[in-house]
Parts: structure tokens; C-alpha cells; sequence
């Protein structure tokens, strides 16, 4: 364990998606198929897996409706949105960053 905290937070959203979804969910209450939307490139079974997990943090509630069609919603936690507060400045830093950081990923930016 280090003594800054940061694997302990990487051991609750660490991972391609769950940065993303905690995002989404802090901005509102989501349905699954709203955030399969809002994360293209998620498969079905790693959003199930991580929104399991996630709740299992304690970061997202699940709420099912028991209706049909089905209706599913999660929502942020109060643990869920200190923690999601803090992804704020790692935004900012990838909105300030964004065009260096994807010009380095070209393809004619790369060694052969």
C-alpha cells in the first residue's frame, strides 16, 4: 500500500470503464442502456460486471423497478460522489490536454 491513497482508489474505479460510468452516474440517475450509449465500445457484460462491482464498493445504488419492459436505474451514493468529486480535476487536466495527448497517438507520431 502506498501512502498517498491513490491504490486504494484505483482498487474501487480502476479499469478501461469505471472512471466513465462514476462521471455519468455523478451527473444524474442512469438507466443500463443510457450509459451503454454513453460509453460506446462497452460491452454488455464488462458495464454489468462493472456497475456490480461498483455497488458492491458502495459507490452506486441499483434500483429495479420489477416491471416489463425491465427498468433499472443507478444512482450515486454519497461515497460515490466524494470519490467522483475528485475525478474533477482529472477532467479539467484532459480537456486541457486532449489534443497533445491524441496528437502523440497518431499514427505518423509514432516510432517504427
Amino acid at each position: 500500500m502506498s501512502d498517498c491513497g491513490l491504490d486504494v482508489a484505483l482498487a474501487v474505479i480502476g479499469g478501461k470503464w469505471k472512471m466513465l460510468i462514476l462521471y455519468h452516474v455523478c451527473h444524474g440517475t442512469r438507466r443500463f442502456g443510457e450509459l451503454r450509449r454513453l460509453l460506446p465500445g462497452v460491452s454488455e457484460k464488462m458495464l454489468i460486471q462493472d456497475l456490480r462491482q461498483m455497488q458492491e464498493s458502495g459507490l452506486l445504488v441499483r434500483k429495479d423497478y420489477k416491471e416489463l419492459p425491465p427498468k433499472v436505474e443507478y444512482s450515486i451514493t454519497p461515497f460515490g460522489r466524494a470519490l467522483g468529486q475528485s475525478l474533477l480535476p482529472l477532467c479539467a487536466w484532459g480537456v486541457r490536454n486532449r489534443k497533445r495527448v491524441l496528437g502523440a497517438k497518431s499514427p505518423r507520431n509514432t516510432a517504427a
